[in-house]
């Protein structure tokens, strides 16, 4: 029998409610958000989470929103594209 399938943990950054950011991070964290960054005056952090997960954090009270982490590359300064 095969285990069921987990979806790859991605980078996520949340906005939530900054006056209830200490109950809101604890329900993220139990809903299986590894938080690797906090910025509670401004009612933001970023974490990674498995991607099937992102629906149980958005219906959290006092979660605002949940973005996908995006990496953008730049080409090298020297580069004829710059």
């Amino acid at each position: 029998m095969s285990e069921p399938s987990r979806s790859a943990p991605i980078g996520v950054v949340l906005a939530v409610d900054p006056d209830r950011f200490g109950e809101v991070i604890e329900a993220l964290r139990r809903a299986g958000l590894t938080v690797t960054g906090e910025q509670p005056i401004l009612g933001t952090l970023s974490g990674t989470v498995a991607e099937d997960r992102i629906p149980a954090l958005e219906a959290i009270e006092g979660v605002d929103s949940v973005d996908r982490e995006r990496i953008i590359r730049l080409p090298p300064p020297d580069s004829p594209l710059q």
